[in-house]
């Protein structure tokens, strides 16, 4: 059937094209200037829309929803500051590897730099953060044209999901009029059929591609990987993640323990019963450093005073440096490790589909040009090794050292008291098995990535690494939740809260339950791991930023159930509660949100300050635990 006129047909066969290269689902936020879109994508069976008021939002909605699925999830807005609004999530997007894709709405080119209302300069508008940009044209009802827009489409689809996926932005001008509304004469009855309505399929079909190193260095490789002394580190996982078959596989071909990053995809899973994953290496490695580090008092010290060399490190406990370490993945989350790696003397192969570079400690020896999973699958067909079992055990038996201290099955002076990474541990020794578990920046997944140990749940840990932003923390993970039937946490702290708690809309609008555990500590409690912390004023001021904010009413606005864990010292964890211990009463609030129905929001109250003393505490007991007290 001949469309009314030209817009809704160049907009019936974008949202065709979409669908026919896999696309299931669009992200639509109101305006008038996107209607011949907004109207193709509502009236398309094949496709489900969700609709989000706040670009901003609306962004990191798509973009959760990629990285649990790993397939792009279209926007659509309007003009002018509603396609800004997108720019936050396009940059997070861009250093995180995940697809996305804009289709921004525009004023026609006559009214581009004429004061024309909501007009804006939009070409380019994300600049080199997008791997693809194209401004398409005004819409024709010709073949040609027709032919050059579904090619766009499917180019702009394979481009933002292959093998350097990210983000692509494609400007959709359009002139009046915008709603369905039959013009004579708009779309001539003799189209070519395959230009108008499209082919069997996409109209490029495009066929990926993985860069893979050839036979020869392949096999130099296997046998570099001979080493006694190896490492596999797996950072942060790019959509769609790291298989856990093919990195166990070549770790037990090596011999080389894991050392699993809580966003690789790796620390969690039913793998972890036969593969050596270690999980909390941040709690003991500033101890395992050349020269043996400074002990940590203040957790912060050791590792950063590390110098380049190949020393074995703690002389008189035992712990040594690796000869070869292969990273997956993107830049690990602890600090503590990147530095462990920056000072060893190892060669050090960082694994990269894309050829590019993310090691910002510029330690690495080698960059391999390959697909991590089929990598690693064929590494373990070829290498002949298995490695130094000492070596391995050394790690297995720090972790569990690790632990025990973080369990409280150690008794030591001030460090039995509740602390903010508690939160995790509570929540990761609760969560339903399948699950996903969202966490912020800061200091949730620093917690994380600390105090969690690798398990058997099949627990799917994702957050947003690229930019680290606190930004859109809640709409990403609400994305992610839309994308499967999986129950989903979010942890998330008060700031990033407040700063996205609009993507609370997303419960109800897109049909998403969710339980949000909030770690409120009235600020931002990760500068008192840094040394302003030392100069106040500004401190608390300017850099804490205490509020003082209460979040039940965000519970009211939105329709969660609410409850509240005081776990500050000397207050009552929570006066319904059976039990005075925070962390137990955290337990046992998130229990009863995990069985019952609905969304709910639990909000725990802490001392950021008291939370980062234990932390330290910790951190030196843990080190002097597993590198002993003979260190200067």
């Amino acid at each position: 059937m001949t469309a009314p006129n030209r817009n809704t047909l160049w907009a019936q066969a974008m949202i065709d094209e979409l669908v026919a290269m896999g696309v299931d689902s669009v992200v639509v936020s109101p305006g008038s200037r996107s209607t011949p879109l907004t109207v193709a994508a509502s009236r398309h069976e094949e496709l489900h829309l969700f609709s989000q008021l706040d670009e901003r939002s609306a962004a990191y909605f798509a973009l959760g929803r990629a990285r649990r699925t790993g397939r792009v999830t279209p926007l659509i807005c309007t003009s002018g500051t509603a396609a800004a609004n997108y720019h936050p999530a396009v940059m997070e997007a861009d250093n995180a590897r995940v697809p996305l894709l804009a289709l921004t709405a525009d004023r026609p080119p006559e009214l581009r730099d004429s004061g024309a209302n909501q007009t804006a300069d939009q070409e380019k508008l994300y600049g080199d953060a997008v791997r693809l940009y194209k401004d398409l044209p005004e819409p024709a009802a010709t073949d040609r044209a027709l032919r050059s827009l579904r090619t766009a489409v499917d180019r702009a689809v394979a481009t933002a999901e292959g093998a350097d996926a990210g983000p692509v932005h494609l400007n959709v001008p359009f002139a009046k009029p915008l709603e369905p509304t039959p013009v004579e004469g708009d779309v001539p009855d003799d189209l070519d059929p395959a230009a108008e309505t499209g082919r069997d399929g996409p109209y490029v079909d495009v066929t990926p591609g993985s860069p893979e190193p050839e036979e020869t260095a392949l096999r130099g490789l296997a046998e570099t990987c001979s080493a006694d002394r190896g490492l596999i580190v797996a950072g942060p996982a790019d959509p769609p993640g790291l298989d856990p078959e093919a990195v166990t596989a070549l770790s037990h071909a090596t011999g080389y323990p894991i050392l699993a990053d809580p966003l690789s995809g790796l620390r969690f899973g039913g793998h972890t019963r036969v593969a050596p994953v270690i999980g909390n290496y941040d709690a003991y490695l500033s101890g395992a450093v050349a020269g043996g580090g400074d002990g940590g008092g203040d957790g912060r010290g050791g590792a950063e005073d590390r110098r380049d060399g190949g020393a074995e490190a703690g002389a008189g406990d035992g712990w040594t440096d690796p000869e070869l370490v292969i990273r997956l993945g993107a830049s690990p989350t602890s600090k503590r490790l990147r530095k462990y790696l920056a000072g060893t003397g190892a060669d050090q192969y960082a694994v990269d589909p894309t050829g590019r570079w993310r090691e910002a400690e510029f330690a690495a020896t080698d960059l391999v040009v390959a697909e991590p999973n089929r990598l690693c699958a064929r590494l373990s067909r070829l290498v002949a090794g298995g490695g130094d079992p000492a070596w391995r055990e050394r790690w297995e038996a720090a972790d569990r050292v690790a632990r025990e201290f973080h369990r409280g099955e150690v008794d030591g002076d001030g460090i039995d008291g509740f602390h903010e990474g508690d939160v995790l541990r509570a929540v990761a020794a609760e969560v339903p098995d399948p699950a996903t578990l969202f966490v912020s920046n800061s200091m949730p997944v620093r917690d994380l990535d600390r105090f969690v140990p690798p398990s058997t749940t099949n627990l799917t840990v994702l957050g947003n690494r690229g930019v680290s932003g606190i930004d859109g923390i809640v709409s990403s993970a609400l994305g992610a939740g839309s994308a499967t039937t999986d129950d989903l946490t979010l942890v998330v702290g008060d700031l990033a809260l407040y700063h996205d708690a609009n993507g609370l809309l997303a419960i109800d609008r897109c049909d998403v339950d969710v339980t949000v555990v909030l770690v409120n500590n009235d600020g931002g409690g990760i500068f008192h791991a840094l040394p302003i912390e030392s100069f106040d004023p500004p401190f608390t001021s300017e850099f804490k930023t205490p509020h003082g904010l209460a979040f039940e009413p965000v519970a009211d606005l939105h329709g969660l159930e609410y409850a509240r864990i005081d776990a500050r010292p000397g207050a009552d964890a929570r006066p319904e509660s059976e039990t005075p211990d925070p962390t137990a009463a955290l337990a046992e609030a998130y229990r009863r949100a995990r069985d019952a129905d609905g969304s709910h929001l639990i909000e725990v109250r802490t001392d950021a300050e008291a939370s980062h003393r234990t932390r330290e505490r910790l951190v030196a007991a843990v080190e002097r635990a597993v590198h002993g007290d003979g260190r200067e």
